[in-house]
């Protein structure tokens, strides 16, 4: 296991002397500890403090806190820092791995060209008698092949995590430098022993076969008779086509096999009638198509050589798995890329996933059409490589100095935020000149920022005092065993006394701390945290970010959102939708809103079906509900929904949105 244990030794910049929480038994010897739950403290008689991050605190720092301890809040600027230094992924780690041969390493040099020079020699019919002990002598060769492919691909992610931290924290550079160097070193030589199994011409051939247009088929050929009618032929060997160009542009030599023109012949009995003609007619058929990906091949010219820089595509936010993916930073590339990258590459910066590449015109023409893992653009030969330089992260960009010292928020530092732990599900209230004063989920922080917006962070939800929440906490209670007493008699006639208080802002509350898991009493605290900072916010759309990929919310959980609307959450504008053929959804109508797209309805909820929430023209009169909130049917089809408070208490039934 590699060590990661903070050290005195390693830079600490603008956070050299930032006062961080400690914990410790009294004495002046005594190790301090980043939390009460280090099983190395003694509870009894520990006291909290604060203390300057620098070398003396640092070495007075309990191991196992100094390896992956968090010694301030994990979103605040000193907290992610320290995260980007400690744990398996972090720099102190990483900057231990892929320096140097591993001793044990079972694929040598010697090994390695071995196992190419197997792969490169033509294989043994089945009929000969040597058939089965070359079978094997290739299956182990594309095994060492695997794992030289496995061990360059996982160095160069090693690499990316290191750079990457260092473009961040840019005074970490020079400290980090000669050990970075050792890996780049490594890293070349695996490349080179990797580069091995990769046949430049074989490049070649697979970006010609990518290039060609599909040929004139020769669907009246008699020899495809046994196939079917013209319009089968065509079908066929249209099919046959385009499984051999895309298994052509993914490999580092032409795939001339029978799985290739089975595609012609396949689900056809052997015993008909013509079949053998036409298996060989489309064998004859794939060879004509390998032998013109071989010509265009042989006339390009491989001594004209164009430079083009390519930038790796960073892991989509809204997937689930990014974090695991970006270690295996090559991981998504397709074998024919990977070929390329290992033969033509002549430059990277691994931190900031921008690679260099000298290759022949076709091979850059190929590298230009496939988009879906890198993004490359021509660059002038002799042109310097440039990436945009990433704002570094220091005191002031999140809740570590007072508000007049804040820094503006960019795209950098929400991604860097995105690893802190709940980070990605508070609520934030930020400043812009712009807009003023807003609160904005994560994902709606990171989309303004992609487009440039500018403006600073003020505090998270994560943020609000202790003793408020707890003092509200303690007001709303425990949960009742009766559910009735949480899901309260919806009708009542209007004399009555308890008319219209699920409306009001205490039975708002009581959902969003009574609608949680028995067995996660936490997440109550941090609901109300959510509900006192939604509660001020004029329109509610600006809290609905969707769902990822997985599934998930990505803004507020449903119990918040009971305890803003106290029931319903959407005001079904299902049959003004575009038709859908989704089977999982009821289909829209498309019916256009014409002149209601601009009416507002005021209301305490937009559902007329419960009793005080019909629509209405002014605000309800109800002790409990003397709120009012406005929504706009818009054309594309979403309820705008502005809020406005007249007294004590406010409604809790407004729609979101209906989009």
């Amino acid at each position: 296991m590699r060590d990661s244990v903070l050290t005195a030794d390693v830079p600490l910049g603008p956070f050299d002397g930032h006062l961080v929480p400690v914990f410790a038994t009294k004495g002046k010897a005594s190790k301090l500890h980043a939390h009460l739950r280090c099983p190395r403290l003694r509870v009894d008689g520990a006291v909290a403090s604060e203390a300057p991050l620098d070398a003396v605190t640092i070495a007075r720092m309990c191991s196992v806190c100094a390896h992956h301890g968090d010694w301030d809040r994990p979103d605040s600027g000193v907290g992610l820092f320290l995260r980007a230094l400690g744990g398996h992924r972090g720099l102190l780690s990483q900057l231990q791995e892929y320096t140097e041969a591993d001793p044990d390493d079972e694929v040598t040099q010697e090994k390695a060209e071995g196992a190419a020079e197997i792969l490169r020699a033509e294989p043994v019919p089945e009929e000969d008698e040597t058939y089965n002990e070359d079978r094997d002598a290739r299956d182990e060769a594309e095994h060492l092949r695997d794992l030289v492919l496995s061990r360059w691909r996982d160095a160069a992610g090693s690499l990316h995590l290191v750079e990457s931290v260092v473009v961040k924290f840019p005074w970490l550079a020079d400290w980090a430098r000669p050990k970075t160097v050792l890996k780049e070193e490594y890293l070349q030589t695996l490349r080179e022993r990797a580069g091995l199994f990769v046949d430049a011409m074989g490049l070649l051939e697979a970006a010609a076969a990518a290039s060609l247009d599909i040929p004139e088929l020769p669907t009246d050929d008699e020899a495809f008779s046994a196939i079917g009618d013209r319009k089968e032929v065509a079908g066929r060997l249209r099919s046959m086509w385009f499984r051999w160009q895309g298994a052509a542009a993914d490999v580092w030599g032409l795939p001339g096999d029978h799985l290739v023109t089975y595609q012609a012949v396949g689900g056809i009995s052997s015993r008909r009638k013509g079949y053998d003609e036409a298996r060989r007619a489309a064998e004859r058929l794939l060879a004509s198509w390998e032998e013109e990906a071989c010509r265009v091949a042989r006339i390009s010219d491989p001594g004209v050589t164009v430079t083009l820089t390519a930038h790796l595509h960073e892991p989509s936010d809204e997937d689930p798995y990014s974090q695991q993916r970006e270690r295996r930073l090559l991981s998504g590339l397709d074998n024919w890329t990977i070929g390329v990258l290992l033969t033509y590459l002549t430059g990277a910066d691994w931190g900031r996933r921008q690679l260099t590449f000298r290759a022949p015109q076709l091979i850059v023409d190929q590298l230009l059409a496939r988009t879906s893992f890198v993004r490359c653009e021509p660059e002038p030969p002799g042109a310097p490589t440039t990436a945009g330089e990433a704002s570094p992260l220091g005191p002031g960009v999140f809740d570590d100095t007072p508000v007049h010292q804040r820094r503006p928020l960019t795209a950098e530092h929400l991604r860097l935020l995105s690893a802190a732990p709940g980070a990605e599900d508070q609520l934030y209230t930020v400043f812009s000149t712009d807009a003023g004063t807003e609160v904005l989920p994560f994902k709606e922080l990171q989309r303004r920022a992609a487009r440039g917006w500018r403006g600073v962070l003020l505090a998270s939800s994560a943020d609000l005092p202790a003793a408020l929440i707890v003092l509200w906490s303690e007001a709303i209670g425990q949960r009742p065993e009766e559910p009735s007493a949480l899901w309260r008699e919806r009708m009542r006639e209007a004399d009555d006394p308890l008319f219209g208080e699920r409306l009001g802002l205490e039975a708002g509350a009581e959902r969003a701390a009574w609608l949680v898991s028995r067995d996660r009493p936490w997440v109550r605290e941090f609901n109300l945290r959510l509900l006192a900072v939604a509660r001020g916010v004029p329109d509610l759309r600006s809290l609905d970010s969707g769902y990822d990929r997985a599934g998930r919310s990505r803004s507020l959980p449903r119990a918040v959102w009971q305890g803003l609307l106290a029931h319903g959450q959407d005001l079904d504008l299902e049959p003004f939708e575009a038709p859908d053929d989704s089977t999982w959804k009821r289909s829209g109508s498309g019916i256009p809103l014409g002149v209601l797209a601009q009416v507002q309805v005021y209301s305490v909820n937009a559902d007329p079906r419960y009793q005080g929430k019909g629509t209405r023209r002014s605000a309800p009169t109800s002790a409990n509900a003397v709120s009012s909130r406005t929504t706009t049917c818009s054309p594309s089809r979403t309820c705008s929904v502005t809020q406005s408070s007249t007294g004590a208490a406010s409604a809790g039934g407004a729609t979101r949105s209906a989009a």
